[in-house]
């Protein structure tokens, strides 16, 4: 049976650490569709096709669709976060442990957008909850290393693929005979599925989250817990779409002015890139982030026309997204050697 809400709630009632946990990550929900959903509607803002908070509010409606859609057929994102680690001491320590994973996801988070830096929620959550469980265990024999094999796979697919289907999407673009005025409008579509696929891939990796924290909770992590309730779908997609709401020029200015300089047919092409890449990526059941594949994919772009991309940007970027890793798990490791200090402290 589906864990209920009524149960959820009695688990906060009795468990602080995991009250903890949950509020934490649905602020990483925010944050996520605060700074990545932006990545998704750079192109239409950046060419004119919608205004900006128009822009805002169809992505924050198709994150929502993409998180209750796709759950509902295919959860094995969501699976993949819940499975990446193992954490053992009992219910409490376990907790504490996951909720230092969290609060390390939200510094880390708040850091890239004090920069500007389009970094990624998905991989400093999987780092985040690793780091975090090493703390616990004492060593990296706690590791789901085929759990983590799906991440660096994912991660190849979302930059090499996303480079080049962007790339092959402008080159054949460029090609046909199309006037600005309808490339332009052609791009929403594309923005909207773009939306839809961050949804879909990102919502499910909190609701993975979620299940684990109650697991946990009763002392367990069996894959008996993966009966994910629409309850729990509707909440992670109501708090990402909220996310989103509350903007990112900062992130849009970085990826579509700053990076690459996007016109109605590069922002048209990147689209399209990056939509195949997360398709194939969420069916496969790859954890893949919709920063990289998105970033990859106008990078791909910019060096397929005429717009060349400012490398110094992409370096800056890509620079961020290699630290995240190492640099999450070292705040996830050492926030929860902190929280399970002060958990034994009497």
């Amino acid at each position: 049976m589906p864990l209920s809400f009524l149960e959820f709630l009695v688990q906060l009632k009795n468990n602080p650490a995991l009250l903890g946990t949950v509020l934490l990550t649905l602020a990483v929900l925010l944050v996520n569709g605060w700074t990545d959903a932006p990545n998704a509607i750079a192109g239409v803002v950046v060419t004119g096709a919608l205004p900006f908070r128009s822009a805002v509010t169809l992505a924050a409606v198709c994150n929502l669709l993409g998180v209750l859609c796709v759950t509902s057929v295919n959860a094995s994102v969501a699976e993949t976060v819940y499975s990446i680690a193992s954490f053992s001491g009992g219910p409490k320590a376990a907790l504490t442990a996951l909720c230092a994973a969290m609060t390390a996801i939200v510094l880390w988070a708040g850091l890239a957008w004090l920069f500007g830096i389009p970094t990624s929620e998905s991989h400093a959550l999987v780092a985040g909850i690793s780091g975090a469980a090493v703390a616990l265990e004492g060593s990296f024999a706690c590791i789901r290393w085929d759990c983590w094999s799906k991440v660096w796979l994912g991660l190849i697919l979302s930059a090499a693929a996303g480079f080049w289907a962007g790339r092959a999407a402008f080159k054949h673009l460029k090609h046909v005979k199309l006037f600005d005025h309808i490339v332009l409008p052609a791009q929403l579509p594309g923005a909207a599925a773009l939306s839809f696929f961050h949804g879909a891939q990102d919502g499910q990796k909190f609701i993975g989250v979620f299940l684990l924290g109650s697991a946990l909770a009763q002392g367990r992590a069996d894959e008996d817990t993966f009966l994910i309730p629409f309850w729990l779908m509707a909440l992670c997609a109501l708090f990402m779409a909220l996310g989103t709401l509350m903007g990112g020029k900062k992130i849009i200015d970085t990826v579509g002015r700053d990076m690459v300089a996007l016109g109605p047919r590069e922002g048209l092409a990147a689209d399209l890139g990056s939509i195949a890449c997360l398709f194939a990526a969420t069916f496969l059941g790859l954890p893949v982030s919709t920063t990289h594949t998105r970033t990859c994919a106008l990078l791909g772009v910019g060096s397929a026309g005429d717009a060349r991309p400012d490398w110094h940007v992409a370096g800056r970027v890509v620079l961020a997204w290699l630290l995240t890793f190492p640099g999450c798990m070292a705040i996830g490791y050492w926030t929860a050697k902190l929280f399970l200090s002060w958990q034994q402290t009497p």
